[in-house]
């Protein structure tokens, strides 16, 4: 797998690249490069040493060739560098370094002491926008920043806070429950996680895939960030929603899904 800051660097010196791909063979494909003949051009990389693009501690240059052409100079690496200046600028302005640094787990939010219809009508509108999030904040993501980017943040911010908030709502749905229908409890509460994640990212609107009967000018899924400030996590059972709240992720409210879909059609 390649890794982000991928590029292209041709014998006269110019430097292909686009964010959010980074792949070469996609950039060979997207620039229409022709390297049928040996030595034309060379695929390149600079990433952090430590594979971390939130903290990274070392930016380094790499040749992803086993021969380097006997045209390479000075000069060609400094053309890399270079590119790498204005792909970091356009990548770090949509990635909120500072925010995804600051993000904990919900259940260190203190949770409200009773649901009011507020927090129900933000569940019946996670309940609405769910079935998107996963594909849309993956896919929107990478194509706004590339891949190894999104799966870096994702590794190093919210890999230890998933865990905890999947085992604490494990927990609280009890074993029955959570025996006979985990993967749908772990699905919903993987779209709040994802959704949470999503939101760190400066991508316009419009960009925000497959989120088209989505009708916001804003972020798409921000009843899930809404309820993550309030310390609430939701679940779905494949036949009840619930809110989780507290240390101990206990159950807060829970509500069947056909009485939540009469309350979002009672005349359906």
């Amino acid at each position: 797998m390649c890794n982000a800051f991928s590029f292209i660097v041709v014998r006269s010196g110019k430097v292909y690249w686009k964010r959010g791909m980074d792949r070469h063979e996609d950039l060979k494909v997207h620039f229409n490069l022709d390297d049928t003949k040996e030595g034309n051009l060379v695929s390149c990389e600079i990433s952090p040493k430590n594979k971390d693009y939130l903290q990274p501690d070392e930016w380094v240059f790499t040749f992803d060739e086993v021969k380097v052409p006997d045209w390479w100079r000075v000069s060609h690496e400094n053309a890399s560098w270079g590119a790498f200046k204005k792909w970091k600028k356009e990548v770090y302005a949509i990635v909120n370094v500072k925010k995804l640094l600051a993000f904990k787990s919900p259940f260190e939010t203190k949770s409200p002491r009773s649901i009011t219809n507020k927090h129900k009508a933000l569940l019946r509108e996670v309940a609405f926008v769910g079935d998107s999030v996963w594909n849309s904040v993956g896919d929107s993501v990478r194509a706004s920043v590339g891949a190894s980017v999104r799966n870096s943040v994702w590794d190093s911010v919210l890999d230890s806070v998933w865990d905890s908030v999947g085992t604490s709502v494990r927990d609280s749905v009890g074993t029955s429950e959570w025996s006979s229908a985990w993967s749908s409890v772990w699905g919903s509460v993987g779209d709040y996680m994802r959704a949470c994640y999503g939101s760190n990212f400066n991508i316009p609107r419009s960009d925000w895939k497959y989120t088209e009967n989505i009708k916001t000018k804003g972020y798409p899924f921000a009843p899930y960030v809404k309820l993550l400030n309030m310390g609430l996590v939701p679940s779905f059972d494949g036949k009840t929603w619930r809110l989780h709240g507290g240390k101990d992720a206990k159950v807060l409210y829970e509500v069947s899904v056909d009485d939540l879909k009469r309350e979002v059609n009672p005349d359906g």
